[in-house]
This record gives C-alpha cells, structure tokens and sequence, in this order.
C-alpha cells in the first residue's frame, strides 16, 4: 500500500501497543503516522522485547536478533515522518554472512560472492555447484509467493488462503526445508548448511515447511548486515524516533488483563490496577499467553482459543543463551558462526520431537567485535552463544543442568575455535527457556513462540486481527507472517492495512 507521511494532524483514534518488540514499535509508528493518539506499553525496564542489551564491565551484548536482514523495512518507518534512517544508524555489510564449522573441522563460508560461493561448494562437492543455484532459484519463487504476494497480506479469512493455495501446491510448500534442500544438494555437510535458516526463525528444518526456504533468496537479494552499536542501536534510535512524535511510553508496566465492552476491546488494566482506555490494541505479546491470561474467562476469548487449540499447537524450541567477554582477541572468528556437532537430524528430534536436553548440541556463535570493536575493552572480544534447547514442555530443571551444559559448551569452544577460551573467559552469565518464559512472557519459554510449520502459518496462524473481537490486533513471531526481524516487522504493515480498512470483523 502507499503510505502518507504524518503531518501532525490530530486523531481521535487511541491505540495501545502492548510490548515493544520490534513488531510493536514498527505498529506503534505505524499507527502514529496513520495520526493515532499512540501510548506503548512495555513490561519491561527498557524498550526492546528480547532485542535487549547487557552492559558488564566494558563488555557488551544485544540479547535479541543479531542477523539483520531487509534493511529496508528500518528505512520505511524513518519515510513515514520525512526522516532518513542513515541519518541516525549506520549498516555495515557482512562477508562471508555465516562461518559453518563442521565437526571434522571443516569450515564452509556463505556469502553472496557467487564467485567465492562457487569455489566454496566446490571444494566439498563440485556437483553440487549447479544444484546450489537450482536451490536459490527455488527459492526465488517462493520469495516470489511468501514474501513479495503473502508477507503484508492480512489473512483474517480462509478465502484469502484459498487464493492463494495453488502457487503454494504448485510450490509444494507441503515439503519441508530439508527435503527441499536434499532435492538439489548431495553433499551431507552442505545439505546441513543450507537447511539452517529454519533455526533462526524457531523451526525444525526436518519440519518447518518449504515456504521458509525464502530466506535463502531475502538474504541474496537484500544481504546480511550489521548495524553498528548493535541491534541495541535500532532500537534506541527507533525509540527517539517515537518520542520525537509524541507516541506515549510506559515501561515497567505488565498487563493483566485486556478489557471489554460490548465484545470490543475497550482498553488494558496493568498489574498496578491503573486502566488505559483505548478504541484498538495491538499485542506484541506471545499471543497464547494473550488468549489464556489477558483474556480472561470471556467468550469472545474462548472463541478466539479455538483457532490453534493448545493440545494441537507446536512451539518453537527454547535457547540457551550464553554471554561472556574473552580476555583475549580470536580474529580469525567471523562475525557469525554456526558450529554443527556430529549429529544434526537426530539431535534436532531430541530437542524439537523427543523433548530431551541432548548429550551433544550444535551452536550459533555471535562475535560483534569482529565489526564493532566497541563491544568490549580493547584488545578484548565479546560473545553470544546461543544453543537450541528443548523447550518447557519438559521436566529438565533449569537450575540444575544450565552450569553443566555452560560447561561443556565452553569446553566445546575452547577446543575447537576458541583455543584455550576456559583462560580466558570472563564476565560470563546465561538464559535459558526459563529466562525467556518468566521475563519476556513467553509460552512454555519457547524462544520463537509457535513453530513455523505448514499447518500453523498464514491463515492457520495466530491472525493479526481476532476472528471475532474487531479492534483487538497482533503483531510479533507467533501471528502473520511468523518470526525473524523481517517477519516481526512486516506483521505491523499487516495491521496497518487491516486498521485502515476498518473492515467489520468475521461472521461468528
């Protein structure tokens, strides 16, 4: 759609955005350049969601997203008010994207050198050379359909997914991301590098369907990048952005509970007993969380649970999270690494299917000072390590097991790519998915709320506007169309569309 910028003009109109994630800040924008009296409300101390950042001791860490992707979707909120982003932030381009270190030892670098990616998949398997870009352009075409045709589509009917069922039968996106993989590349270590983008978002690439295989052509077309100052930045910056337009900020405020009036939402009362009133709410929130706790004991509530009923709903894993600073530089580490163990499809069934902490495990590495040297004292590194783990459908007791899994993963490290880290480690402390479920609110601490599988996505996803209450509205990982910066984001433009039209909700 074509977007106006915000002239100032006064609405009556009030909308409260409840969590400042990402997708709630991109709303709360929204809304104000749609000329909404706008107040965010936020649980937490500071703005953000999980896109956190941890200060200790000159060293510092972004908690949240650390893959930036489509650059493009910061740009338009900065155009809604006649502002440049590259005005307040600064996007550096990253090469290789991801470093993959195998179990053998063995590195592949990714990146979008086709010449150096043509080299790099030639030295494991020369065949697989024609069958990589086989595999990209079968992403483009679902680049073509998921993000291009569905990513800002309101799915608020069934007859939208209808109309848009034969691109995706013809697709297969019935087909899950590993198997779509497997169809063009032999090798098994480059089968495991190409089916990984799936973990970024929460999914099991053995499981999540093929329509999450357009990552691979979004980060081709638009690049992997890093904003300096880190993702912490963006969200200071887009915070400025919102205060300079007087959207209204309340943080250190829960919501209990979301009220209604005549089966419309009427406004929040936060956990202090204060009530807001409002004419249109957007949660930011885990949306079963917003279902079964701010939505209590009505029926238009438990109609909405019906939609993904809680017996029949997959979530995403939950992470471990490990920060520490190192007292020492590894330059030959790049930026972002993703550090396979020996087993992969079995191991993702412990975590993903079997519901157990494995013996083993495979690790996303993040090393900021690799591009910003500012994230720890000089002569220093400063790291995020993030482990997928079962999530809190489990009886693994947290306090217990988070010191010994610490320990084997930094014993992992230090004797791979990080030599004699256990020296030089410092300033270290860790999340796991009890972390995740008592600070952020997260359903069974899932790290990515629900998972991204055929049967829980667009229409068959939490919808970004409730099937039955008109003014009641989501934004965020677990609505349309899913997780990641450039899913999260583009789930505001949705509910922008949908607060524009005002269409009436859904016949009961």
């Amino acid at each position: 759609m074509s977007y106006r910028r915000y002239d100032g003009s006064p609405s009556q109109q009030r909308t409260i955005v409840i969590g400042s994630g990402f997708g709630g800040i991109s709303a709360a924008l929204r809304c104000r350049a749609l000329g909404h009296q706008v107040t965010v409300v936020e649980r937490l101390q500071k703005l953000g969601g999980r896109a956190q950042v941890f200060e200790r001791n000159g060293y510092r860490h972004d908690a949240g997203p650390t893959v930036i992707t489509a650059p493009f979707l910061f740009e338009e909120l900065f155009e809604l008010f006649g502002e440049r982003l590259y005005d307040h932030l600064t996007f550096v381009p990253l090469s290789p994207w991801y470093r993959f270190y195998f179990h053998d030892g063995q590195t592949f670098d990714y990146s979008n050198d086709w010449e150096l990616m043509r080299s790099e998949i030639d030295r494991f398997s020369p065949d697989d050379v024609e069958g990589y870009e086989k595999l990209v352009e079968a992403s483009r075409r679902f680049f073509e359909v998921g993000f291009t045709k569905l990513a800002h589509q309101p799915f608020t009917r069934f007859s939208t997914m209808m109309s848009q069922l034969p691109a995706l039968i013809q697709l297969r996106a019935d087909r899950t991301v590993s198997s779509l993989v497997a169809r063009h590349i032999r090798h098994p270590l480059l089968r495991r590098a190409f089916s990984i983008q799936p973990l970024l978002v929460g999914g099991n690439p053995f499981a999540t369907t093929s329509i999450y295989s357009l990552i691979h052509y979004l980060e081709r077309k638009w690049g992997v990048y890093f904003c300096m100052g880190g993702t912490g930045a963006i969200v200071d910056a887009l915070t400025r952005l919102m205060q300079r337009h007087g959207i209204k900020v309340f943080t250190g405020a829960d919501v209990s509970q979301i009220n209604m009036t005549d089966k419309k939402v009427s406004g929040v009362t936060l956990d202090d007993g204060s009530k807001l009133e409002s004419d249109h709410v957007i949660c930011n929130a885990d949306p079963p969380v917003v279902y079964q706790e701010m939505l209590k004991g009505g029926r238009p509530a438990r109609r909405a649970k019906r939609l993904l009923p809680e017996s029949m709903t997959k979530y995403s894993m939950g992470l471990f999270v490990l920060f520490f600073g190192s007292q020492k530089q590894y330059p030959d580490v790049a930026h972002h690494t993703i550090w396979l163990g020996s087993r992969f499809r079995e191991l993702l069934a412990d975590i993903f299917d079997r519901k157990k902490l494995p013996s083993d495990f495979s690790l996303y590495i993040h090393r900021p000072t690799a591009t910003d040297p500012d994230f720890a004292p000089p002569g220093c590194d400063s790291f995020y390590v993030l482990c997928p783990v079962p999530n809190l459908q489990t009886n693994i007791e947290w306090e217990i097991v988070g010191q010994d899994l610490r320990d084997r993963i930094v014993k992992a490290l230090s004797s791979t790519i990080l030599p004699n880290l256990e020296d030089h480690i410092t300033e270290e402390f860790w999340m796991d998915p009890t972390d995740f479920h008592t600070d952020y609110r997260s359903r069974h601490g899932a790290g990515f709320s629900i998972a991204p599988i055929f049967r829980q996505s667009a229409w068959f996803r939490y919808h970004n506007r409730d099937p039955h209450i008109e003014n009641l509205y989501f934004v965020g990982a677990g609505t349309h169309p899913g997780a990641g910066l450039p899913g999260v984001i583009s789930s505001a433009k949705v509910v922008e569309t949908l607060i524009s039209e005002q269409r009436p909700a859904e016949p009961k």
